[in-house]
């Protein structure tokens, strides 16, 4: 992607890496030539830079540093020294001795004398965590645990908390917080450096606003390309093709959504409405008879009828009429309904997403549903316990492989492999003949609100509309993920979560779509705002 002007050279995408992922991406930098202190250095001065940039206003009451004893520590030492020579008063407070001779202790001997604030200044309204880093596990002990503690209740007095690389006492890898989080810190900003770490955004509510800080490691290797890789607005305007001036109802593709079951006709119309509000030009419904008169009656601008009853008729007026199928949505488990699924899934080969019940139709029997999506472009949307009936395992195993398990499952189907959650991670099938790993994307967009049921309806709705319109399984799921959760974080305006509906998020959506979000400005590589009731401070 070329890089416009005034912008920053950067990687198209941002990898999202487990701790030692992240520390061999270190090791790569430091054997091509770049000094790890140098690495430290730039680390610290990137921080120290957007903690001056953002909280210009509570730097004038002081900045208390917590700075532990290894290499965190000696970035939190470049950054104290950073802040001291701008003129900002800075207490450090050393939390064990760094390893004599190594670069953690370099950047503490280095440090002005004018460093040290006196006790009588009091707490400082800022305060920086850098106890521990990517590297470390388990529950905080000692001196850090009660580092940990004294952060907790400065912040509970007011303080804003920023996290060096990861908050002390979240795992990078698996976003684990020991004891329930009282032996991790809450913070309001992490600035994490390089590239950003799985457990981080697993773990949202206890890192605040994410910053990715770019600290010159140089461009991705083939592992690190591997990887999975980070959507973000500029992902989403290269693949989301522009509605032209002479465009109609046809140039906008035709959905038809087989969904509905007595009593769940609200699944399909949330579908629908998400469909229209991305762009769709026409949406037929195949609904339980009893429902088309409901669906008819509350979505006025689509076509309703029953569910096909015979393979004549499901390829006549899906196959025949539409340019994608969204199947799934609210279905339900009856004889007829199954009888539906198999029916559209066997007789027609438009591009399809399947959700919800009609993933539930093949738990177990994974196989058989691939067979039957052979030879089309497909998106399976289930969220982690779908995924786990579909496989045959367990949702906390499901959860804690999340990153990697869709490859399997992608590969059985020949389909992308959409798995809802916190993150979102899309899988798409490795091409046939080319060998290597599939290609997995991540989104990290949403809110809570998104917690809701029928939210899973509305990302159907969009993935489909832009599987029609494109074709393209893996980059029209990842987009669908990525600005089903964007709609969310607008719906909420940055505040609370309770009181938003999904009502709110599909009336954000057309906001979404103009897709205006700005490139970061270096040396930020990429931004995701804090999750939750609780602002960032």
């Amino acid at each position: 992607m070329p890089v416009s002007a005034g912008s920053h050279p950067r990687d198209d995408h941002q990898r999202v890496l487990d701790a030692a992922e992240s520390a061999a991406r270190d090791r790569r930098a430091i054997a091509a030539g770049i000094p790890a202190r140098a690495l430290m250095r730039v680390a610290g001065a990137a921080a120290a830079g957007e903690i001056a940039r953002r909280y210009a206003g509570r730097l004038e009451g002081g900045v208390d540093v917590f700075a532990g004893p290894g290499n965190n520590g000696g970035d939190a030492w470049v950054v104290g020294s950073a802040l001291s020579a701008a003129g900002v008063a800075v207490r450090m407070i050393v939390v064990g001795e760094p390893k004599s001779g190594g670069d953690a202790a370099a950047e503490r001997a280095l440090a002005p004398p004018a460093i040290t604030r006196p006790p009588s200044a009091g707490e400082a309204a800022l305060v920086i965590d850098g106890l521990l880093g990517t590297g470390s596990s388990g529950a905080p002990r000692g001196g850090i645990a009660d580092a940990v503690e004294q952060i907790a209740l400065r912040r509970a007095r007011g303080a804003t908390v920023v996290a060096l690389d990861v908050p002390t006492g979240v795992d990078a890898t698996t976003g684990a917080v020991a004891r329930d989080g009282a032996g991790a810190v809450r913070a309001d900003l992490t600035l994490t450096f390089g590239a950003i770490k799985r457990g981080l955004l697993i773990a949202r509510e206890w890192c605040g606003r994410i910053v990715v800080l770019d600290i010159g490691l140089g461009p991705l290797s083939d592992a690190d390309a591997a990887m999975p890789a980070l959507v973000d607005a500029a992902y989403v305007r290269a693949h989301v093709p522009p509605i032209s001036a002479s465009a109609h109802k046809g140039t906008r593709r035709y959905l038809a959504i087989v969904a509905g079951g007595e009593g769940m006709a609200g699944a399909a119309m949330l579908a629908e409405r998400a469909a229209r509000t991305s762009g769709i030009g026409l949406v037929r419904f195949f609904v339980a008879p009893a429902n088309v008169p409901v669906v008819q009656g509350a979505a006025y601008e689509s076509l309703a009828a029953a569910w096909p009853t015979t393979d004549a008729e499901a390829a006549r007026e899906i196959g025949e009429w539409a340019d994608a199928v969204l199947i799934g949505p609210g279905l339900g488990a009856s004889p007829a309904a199954r009888a539906a699924i198999d029916r559209v899934l066997r007789v027609t080969r438009l591009p399809t997403v399947v959700d919800a019940d009609a993933l539930n139709a093949y738990a177990g029997r994974a196989g058989e549903l691939g067979a039957l999506l052979a030879g089309r472009p497909a998106i399976v949307t289930p969220h982690v316990a779908e995924f786990g009936r579909l496989v045959g395992q367990g949702a906390e195993d499901v959860l804690a492989a999340r990153f990697d398990i869709g490859q399997a499952l992608a590969s059985t189907l020949g389909a992308t492999v959409l798995l809802k959650g916190v993150p979102t991670v899309i899988t798409t099938p490795a091409a046939k003949g080319e060998g290597g790993p599939a290609e997995r994307l991540v989104s990290a967009t949403g809110t809570p609100a998104l917690a809701a049921g029928g939210s899973g309806d509305i990302l159907a709705g969009i993935a489909a509309t832009l599987l029609a319109q494109t074709g393209a399984p893996g980059a029209s799921a990842a987009c669908a993920a990525w600005a089903h959760g964007r709609a969310a974080e607008i719906a909420c305006g940055g505040g609370t979560v309770r009181g938003r509906t999904l009502d709110d998020v599909l009336a954000a959506l057309p906001s979404v779509w103009r897709l205006d979000d700005p490139a970061p400005p270096y040396p930020v590589l990429a931004e995701l705002p804090a999750v939750g009731d609780s602002s960032a401070r």
